[in-house]
Order: structure tokens, then C-alpha cells, then sequence
């Protein structure tokens, strides 16, 4: 909820700020009128502004801590499953994981056309990772930057789907396993698909390329921005509702029914947007393995 010292923009720019580690320049003002002195500083940003100067430097800790640890639970949770799986009925979690995986089994076998032992587990590691993280958008936005300030920490982004540089470098990952795969199946044929393709003639070589390679440079893209365009679309939409609990009681009774209507419909999104990165990782891996 909003503070009382803070108006609603500083209020929506506080938790749309990542806690970010960086250098800072020399000579660079800080937040409370000290100068970076010569060679600059590594420090945890103040504020937009800091993490801005910081450049290329900066490194968003709460995007890295959360991905990381919803990975590690993820590895946890399905490999205690896995132990405790018998030939028997499942039931809780160990029927809703036998889901999971059966599920995300199908959708490779429908998809697939290729023979790579590596899809199956790589898009059931990345449906139920992205599904985690978009799950974080439900936790109240205010509760655990609030609960983080008691340790010191001011700002706080818990949706590492909604930081372009999660969404981008896991795009960028199986943009790189795409080349991998495109280069090892069809070796020289993948360079005779970028330059013959549409056109089978050496005259349109350079037409192509281009429009080959544009394509090909636009898969990453679609992977990464469309997740984190509608995560980050998701998570101002609850910021904007927290932020009307602020305008006295009057709105809290609307503002609380708009949060648990907006959660609901939140929850399909979640799920929806980890099923089609699911799904479009294995339609671009299925065709770096066809061969024509």
C-alpha cells in the first residue's frame, strides 16, 4: 500500500525499481551529496537514477536471486517427487507433478518431429520455471518489500519474468541451442536455408539473407519480449490497484474486489504465457532439426 510519505508515482516507480548492484562512475553525485571518488564504486543503487549511471555494470539482484531460487526449488521439489514415485496410484503432489510431466510429454510428442533426448526435460524445466516465477506476480505487491525494509533492503522486484533481462536471456539460450541444432543436423544445408530461401537463385542471395536472417533474429524477440510484455503488463495493473487503497476508505472495499478479480484472471495468464514459451521453445527446436 502506499506510504504516507510517498505520492502514487513515486509509489509506482519504487516498485517498478530492481534492486540493482553496479559500479558507479568517478565523480558521479550520489543520492546523499557524497562523490564516487576516482576509479568509481561498486555499490547497490539508490534509486533509478543510480542504477541508470551504473550502465551495463549493473546487475539486478533481486531478478537473479528469485529466478535462481524458484530454479532451485523447482530441481528440489521434482527430484523428491521422482524418489517417492511408485508403480502405484499417485496422489498430492506426486499425482500433480505425474500431470506436469505427462502433460508437458504429450505437447513434445505432438510437436517434436525430430529425435533429441534434451526437449522433453528442457521444456518441462522451462514451462514449470517460467510458471514460478509469473506465480510470484500473485504474492500482494507491497508484503515482501515490506517485509524486506526491516533488513535494510529498499527496493525489490519478486516477478523475474517481468525484468526483460530474465525473459531475454532465456530467450537468447534457446536461440543459441536453435544454432547449435540448425548447424549440427543440416551442416552446410543451414547456409544454403539462409541464402536460398525463398528465392532459388544465386541473384537473390543478399534478398535471402536478409530476410532470412531477420526471421531468424526475430524468434529470440518473440520468446522474450512477448513474456515479459504481458508479466510486466500484469504487474503494473496490480501496483496501480494497491495504489488505491491509498485514496482513503472509501476505495479500499472496490479496490480489494479489483485485486481479487484481477488475481483470478491473472492465474490463466500465468499458465498461459508458460505454455507458449513452452511451446514455441519446441517449434523452433523442431525446426533447427528438419532437414529438407
Amino acid at each position: 500500500m502506499a506510504g504516507e510519505n510517498q505520492t502514487v508515482s513515486e509509489y509506482i516507480v519504487h516498485h517498478l525499481t530492481n534492486h540493482t548492484f553496479g559500479k558507479l562512475p568517478a565523480g558521479y553525485e550520489r543520492y546523499d551529496g557524497s562523490i564516487v571518488g576516482e576509479g568509481g564504486a561498486w555499490v547497490m543503487a539508490h534509486g533509478g537514477e543510480e542504477a541508470a549511471a551504473m550502465g551495463f555494470n549493473a546487475i539486478h539482484v533481486d531478478s537473479m536471486a528469485w529466478s535462481i531460487g524458484l530454479g532451485i526449488l523447482f530441481c528440489w521439489l521434482f527430484r523428491r517427487m521422482a524418489v517417492k514415485a511408485t508403480s502405484g496410484v499417485p496422489s498430492g503432489m506426486l499425482n500433480a507433478v505425474e500431470m506436469i510431466v505427462g502433460f508437458v510429454d504429450n505437447t513434445v510428442r505432438d510437436t517434436f518431429h525430430g529425435r533429441n533426448k534434451l526437449i522433453a526435460p528442457l521444456a518441462l524445466t522451462i514451462f514449470v520455471w517460467v510458471f514460478l516465477m509469473n506465480l510470484m506476480d500473485l504474492i500482494p505487491v507491497d508484503l515482501v518489500p515490506w517485509l524486506l525494509t526491516f533488513v535494510g533492503v529498499g527496493y525489490q522486484k519478486i516477478v523475474p519474468s517481468t525484468d526483460p533481462n530474465i525473459t531475454m536471456g532465456m530467450a537468447v539460450g534457446v536461440f543459441i541451442l536453435m544454432l547449435y541444432y540448425s548447424i549440427k543436423v543440416k551442416g552446410f544445408g543451414f547456409v544454403k536455408e539462409l541464402t536460398l530461401n525463398p528465392f532459388n537463385h544465386w541473384a537473390f542471395i543478399p534478398i535471402n539473407l536478409f530476410m532470412e536472417v531477420v526471421g531468424l533474429l526475430a524468434k529470440p524477440f518473440s520468446l522474450g519480449l512477448r513474456l515479459f510484455g504481458n508479466m510486466y503488463a500484469g504487474e503494473m495493473i496490480f501496483i496501480l490497484i494497491a495504489a488505491l487503497f491509498s485514496a482513503g476508505l472509501a476505495w479500499a472495499v472496490p479496490a480489494g474486489l479489483l485485486q481479487i478479480g484481477w488475481a483470478i484472471f491473472h492465474i490463466l495468464v500465468i499458465t498461459l504465457q508458460a505454455f507458449i514459451f513452452m511451446v514455441l521453445t519446441i517449434v523452433y527446436l523442431s525446426m533447427a532439426h528438419e532437414d529438407h
